[in-house]
């Protein structure tokens, strides 16, 4: 189990209780502010308690998501673009606009944890607006994955959404070329 410092005090009591749990080796600290209960935790947890309002997007989702099977060597995370720089070297932050930030944003279970993260359908539409930017092979991976389950995503969503995103056109007119 991931705590932050505060929770810590609340859960032990002082600040003195918890350098004596970390000293007798009870309680790890993780990183300034982030102590665990166990001695190894996956990295993406740590990412995720440290960052909560952060979504998981592109590369980190689409294999969280399991429509690829490249592990992405950083942490892809939306904030709002009136958010302040997250300066770790782990993750790529990607401003949004925040009237559309939360948009297919939900609590997703991945491994033993919840993860904040965009659903598929709207990392569908996240892959239509930046097929530009990421490398052809890996963009008709996921394209593939994406057909694979088409049927299985609510279709109205994605063009609701495609709607309200900047780029639609270009999101709808890809979408009915290339996945549909």
């Amino acid at each position: 189990m991931l705590l932050t410092y505060n929770e810590c005090v609340d859960k032990f009591g002082s600040k003195y209780n918890i350098r004596k749990l970390v000293a007798n080796g009870v309680l790890f600290q993780l990183e300034k502010g982030l102590y665990s209960e166990k001695r190894y935790i996956p990295e993406y947890q740590v990412i995720s308690k440290k960052y909560p309002k952060a979504i998981f997007t592109l590369n980190s989702a689409y294999y969280y998501h399991q429509l690829t099977d490249i592990i992405p060597d950083k942490y892809y995370l939306a904030t709002g673009r009136a958010g302040s720089k997250i300066a770790d070297a782990r993750v790529v932050q990607i401003f949004e606009n925040s009237e559309y930030l939360d948009f297919g944003a939900e609590m997703i279970k991945y491994g033993n944890t919840e993860i904040y993260m965009y659903n598929k359908e709207r990392l569908l539409v996240e892959l239509l607006r930046n097929k530009n930017k990421l490398p052809f092979d890996y963009y008709k991976e996921i394209l593939v994955n994406y057909r694979k389950i088409i049927d299985g995503l609510d279709i109205q969503m994605i063009q609701d959404m495609a709607m309200v995103l900047p780029k639609s056109r270009m999101i709808m007119e890809a979408l009915q070329m290339e996945v549909l």
